[in-house]
């Protein structure tokens, strides 16, 4: 799969590829930006969103305002612009607060709110509504700048409808974390997490993975799924591999932005390095893909 054309003065995963070893040369006007797949694979594209519209794709993408039935104040509906071929996922403040989309092709079925102004559990919980888009095994990839000021993170990652639901993480799914950033310092972490988020929960991680700079600071970040791992990659590079669990399941992606400080301490207040960011600010999306193995 090609792409689409793009002017750009850059590729993604340029100086991983002279890290390697690999000749890596500057993306000119009218090349297509293509993804950077795991070699000695043929593959399929299943699905993907290349921002071209004007507006946020609302057959793909809903945004996710709840955790746990309840409403989460920093998660809003606002704030992601398509423009030029890109998704902005913005940073907003509004009278000393902060917000931040968080969007998802599904939805875990703990989030379903019930009243949407309650501030825990209640009854009745919202319909069961169908997935946008839902998926088990193949390769997943987003291409995108991060972030630039502090006081917030972005995340690309999987995550089952009923996870939690059963000790079995085959059959209720596991938290595939492709890409999480909390520093602004050129490193991510790969997660997994299983069996839901009490008593019994578990998990593993890959620790910091650093990178190098590209030349127009797009990255991609990628896993591939396989019936016995999983094996996650930044700018075509292989950065971790974990035998499992596995997730026999489909499941929904996230891309996702988060304001620092609401989940501890004071909930109604930002953290301290949040209020020194400095606006605009955004998670920049160029593609988010999905492919199959043929």
């Amino acid at each position: 799969m090609g792409g689409r054309v793009r002017t750009t003065n850059g590729i993604a995963g340029c100086a991983a590829g002279v890290l390697m070893g690999v000749a890596c040369g500057i993306l000119q006007a009218g090349e297509p930006v293509k993804s950077q797949l795991p070699a000695g694979k043929q593959w399929k594209l299943a699905w993907s969103d290349e921002f071209d519209g004007a507006t946020l794709d609302r057959t793909k993408w809903d945004f996710r305002l709840h955790i746990m039935q309840t409403r989460h104040q920093t998660f809003t509906n606002e704030g992601a612009v398509v423009k030029d071929g890109r998704l902005y996922l913005n940073l907003i403040e509004r009278d000393g607060q902060y917000y931040s989309p968080h969007l998802q092709t599904g939805r875990n079925y703990l989030d379903r709110p019930g009243n949407p102004y309650s501030n825990g559990l209640t009854w009745p919980i919202a319909e069961i509504e169908p997935p946008l888009f839902v998926h088990t095994y193949g390769y997943y990839e987003i291409r995108c700048q991060l972030q630039r000021q502090p006081g917030w993170w972005s995340a690309f990652w999987m995550q089952s409808p009923t996870i939690g639901s059963s000790l079995d993480p085959a059959v209720s799914g596991v938290e595939l974390d492709i890409m999480e950033n909390f520093t602004r310092t050129n490193r991510i972490g790969h997660n997994i997490h299983w069996d839901g988020y009490g008593k019994n929960h578990k998990h593993k991680g890959s620790g910091e993975v650093a990178f190098g700079e590209t030349p127009d600071r797009f990255h991609t970040f990628g896993m591939h799924w396989t019936r016995t791992n999983y094996v996650f990659y930044v700018d075509g590079r292989e950065t971790w591999r974990v035998d499992g669990p596995v997730s026999h399941t489909p499941q929904f992606l996230l891309v996702s932005t988060e304001c620092e400080g609401y989940r501890k301490g004071n909930r109604d207040q930002p953290s301290e390095r949040l209020k020194t960011a400095v606006l605009p600010d955004a998670l920049v999306v160029d593609y988010v893909r999905v492919y199959d193995e043929e």
